[in-house]
């Protein structure tokens, strides 16, 4: 049975809203996080999925396939049901990876269970999480197919060594989107935002974790190993052009009206959003610059004292078959953190489902792979800082 891809109407990442810099973390820093620190024996509970065939988890709207006709229906989560007997109770509640913070942090930090045993957080949030000690450590002798599938580029975050305690449920890449037909030329390089026909017409995005590594990359840094001045040389250029009038706004998603309308000829982008705007108007390009560009990703987590830690590990498992992963990558259209699901989906009858194989917005080929890289994340003692100048620059 071919598969059907699905682009939804909005993607996952057109509904954040982006608060720019972590104020909740911001405010335990400043109340002590050091004591809501986790130590390792603290985490667990017993673990009710023997007796207990049921799981609840956290995740953002918009993030998993759903039924053409039924869009209550999400036909692979079903099908997880089905095989193992566990009912999946499966809540859209996460909106904004700080308020989601915000939302279940005082029961982290005083040792309660969140009532979540799976929660999915943009990477610069597990490392948040990781820091602090609020996730459990996964079995992955359960989760053999994360082990042998998961995209080696993804294995190993600064934050994660080994993604001991998170797995990558979708990724992406932070590029640059532009016009080609109403800007008349190709965009090669980050420095070429800055471009005199282009003066008014760009737009960064505000988030600061959003913003900065793709900047860095313009500079020649790389961005696994940044440091504090490379941050002040970025926001000095920023405010160059934000003060010359280059720079029109600092966005959200919203940077996708911006584009289509032609108000914005090139901008910040999130290559997951490009690819549905591709479908309709197929002027719309996405760049990875020569100097480089982010790969990120939106990771599953299992909280502390969750109750049914065997039965989610069985389904971020699930999720890592190649079958289920292209089935997945179909309608969601991010980065598929599942290489081997390439072949899945070149091999349907579905000739609009097989051509997303050849997509490097979804399957990045090895050219493309070399200019990615996952940026180190914004320590809690730089954030404060951090956060502090670019929201003035941004006007947050």
């Amino acid at each position: 049975m071919p598969l059907t891809s699905k682009t939804p109407p909005l993607s996952r990442r057109s509904l954040l809203r982006v608060l720019g810099g972590g104020a909740v973390l911001g405010g335990l820093a400043g109340c002590g996080v050091p004591a809501a620190y986790v130590k390792p024996g603290q985490r667990a509970v017993a673990d009710m999925s023997a007796s207990d065939k049921r799981l609840t988890w956290a995740n953002w709207p918009l993030y998993i396939d759903t039924d053409d006709d039924n869009p209550n229906s999400r036909p692979t989560l079903e099908a997880f049901e089905k095989r193992t007997g566990i009912s999946v109770k499966y809540t859209e509640e996460i909106n904004d990876n700080d308020e989601f913070f915000g939302k279940i942090s005082p029961a982290l930090m005083n040792h309660q269970q969140t009532g979540r045993d799976l929660i999915v957080m943009s990477d610069w949030m597990c490392a948040r999480f990781v820091r602090l000690g609020w996730v459990q450590e996964m079995d992955r002798a359960k989760q053999p197919n994360v082990a042998k599938y998961l995209d080696p580029q993804l294995r190993s975050p600064a934050f994660d060594p080994g993604r001991r305690y998170s797995v990558p449920w979708q990724s992406g890449i932070t590029g640059i989107a532009y016009n080609r037909k109403k800007l008349g030329r190709e965009i090669r390089h980050v420095s070429e935002l800055w471009a005199s026909d282009l003066k008014g017409r760009v737009t960064l995005l505000s988030g600061l974790d959003e913003a900065f590594a793709l900047l860095m990359q313009g500079n020649g840094v790389d961005i696994t190993r940044w440091k504090a001045a490379d941050f002040d040389k970025v926001c000095d250029q920023v405010e160059k052009y934000v003060a010359g009038g280059q720079i029109r706004r600092f966005t959200g998603n919203d940077y996708t009206k911006d584009l289509v309308s032609g108000d914005v000829l090139a901008c910040q982008a999130y290559s997951g959003d490009v690819i549905q705007l591709q479908a309709d108007n197929p002027d719309i390009r996405f760049v990875v610059p020569e100097e480089g560009a982010e790969l990120w990703a939106d990771s599953l987590m299992i909280p502390d004292r969750a109750l049914h830690k065997s039965n989610a590990e069985k389904l971020v498992d699930y999720y890592y078959e190649p079958e289920v992963a292209a089935e997945l990558a179909a309608w969601v259209n991010y980065v598929c953190p599942v290489p081997a699901a390439q072949e899945i989906l070149a091999a349907d009858k579905d000739k609009d489902t097989a051509a997303l194989a050849e997509n490097p917005l979804i399957f990045p080929d090895a050219t493309m792979r070399k200019r990615l890289a996952i940026a180190r994340d914004i320590t809690s003692t730089e954030r404060v800082e951090f956060a502090k100048r670019w929201n003035k620059i941004v006007g947050l």
